[in-house]
C-alpha cells in the first residue's frame, strides 16, 4: 500500500510540471500573437498565397465557374450577404451553376492582409456590376473574407460577409 504523504509529492510534481508547461505555452501563443504567428518570410509566402486565392475567387465569382470556388471553400463555409440572410456553401455553389447569381464586373480594392496562427483576415473593396435572383446587386461593398490552414496545410474560405456602401444621406 503506497503511503498518503509519499503520494502526495509526486502529485504535487505533477501538478508543478503541468503548470510550468501551460506558462510555457502562454507565453508561446503571447509571443506568436505579438509577430503574426510565423516568421517574416513565411507570412510573405502565406499572404501571396492568400492575395492569389482571392483573385481565384474573384475570377470564379466573374466567369460563374462554380467548380473554382468549389475548390476554395472548406466544408462548413458560412457567409452572410448583404442583405443580411445567410448562405451556405451549397447555396452559392448552386447559384453559380444555374445562373442566379451573374456579377459582369468586380473591381477590388484596398485589401488588407492579416495573419492570426492558422488563420488569414481579408478586408477589401468591391465596385460590383451584377444581380442574383433577388435582383439587382450593383453598387459598392467593404467585405471580409477569413481563410483558415486545414490539416493538409492548404488555405481554405470558412467564413463570408460583406456590407454595402451607402453614402451619406442615402437611403436603403
Amino acid at each position: 500500500m503506497i503511503h498518503p504523504f509519499k503520494f502526495a509529492g509526486h502529485r504535487m510534481t505533477f501538478v508543478l510540471l503541468l503548470l510550468s508547461a501551460f506558462s510555457a505555452l502562454s507565453l508561446l501563443a503571447c509571443a506568436e500573437s505579438k509577430n503574426g504567428g510565423m516568421p517574416k518570410k513565411q507570412r510573405h509566402e502565406c499572404r501571396r498565397e492568400i492575395e492569389q486565392m482571392e483573385d481565384a475567387w474573384r475570377d470564379a465569382m466573374l466567369k460563374g465557374n462554380a467548380v473554382a470556388m468549389d475548390s476554395l471553400l472548406a466544408a462548413d463555409y458560412m457567409a452572410i450577404t448583404p442583405n443580411g440572410t445567410m448562405q451556405s456553401r451549397e447555396e452559392i455553389l448552386a447559384n453559380l451553376r444555374s445562373g442566379a447569381l451573374h456579377i459582369t464586373s468586380l473591381e477590388v480594392s484596398d485589401r488588407k492582409v492579416r495573419f492570426y496562427g492558422k488563420t488569414a483576415l481579408v478586408t477589401s473593396r468591391a465596385d460590383v456590376i451584377g444581380a442574383a435572383a433577388r435582383g439587382e446587386i450593383t453598387g459598392s461593398y467593404r467585405y471580409t473574407r477569413v481563410y483558415v490552414r486545414d490539416v493538409q496545410g492548404k488555405w481554405k474560405i470558412v467564413s463570408f460577409e460583406a456590407s454595402r456602401i451607402r453614402e451619406f444621406g442615402e437611403r436603403k
